[in-house]
């Protein structure tokens, strides 16, 4: 995997393009810390990488809750503490 910085993506991006087939993914950083992910895609495979990024992220944001439920002790309620949490946290977006 191939690290470029912003300021590589501005001032060469014909290179990035050109050796982004290849290199299959890379990772897109500024001031030293990875921002995007650049992926090659066409017209054939756009819907299939959309649905597994998606899938992806969703799978990672559900073992972030899970990690947090555990470190603050949510990942013991009851079911009737989980629906008075839904019920109380609905009520107060509603308002």
């Amino acid at each position: 995997m191939k690290f470029i910085t912003v300021r590589d993506l501005r001032s060469s991006p014909a290179q990035v393009w050109k050796e982004l087939p290849e290199e299959k993914e890379m990772i897109i950083t500024k001031n030293g810390r990875p921002i995007a992910l650049l992926t090659p895609i066409s017209d054939e495979n756009l819907e299939e990488t959309l649905r597994a990024m998606r899938r992806s992220r969703a799978a990672n944001a559900i073992r972030n809750i899970q990690i947090r439920s555990v470190k603050t002790g949510r990942s013991r309620l009851t079911d009737k503490e989980i629906d008075n949490e839904i019920r109380q946290s609905r009520q107060e977006r509603s308002r």
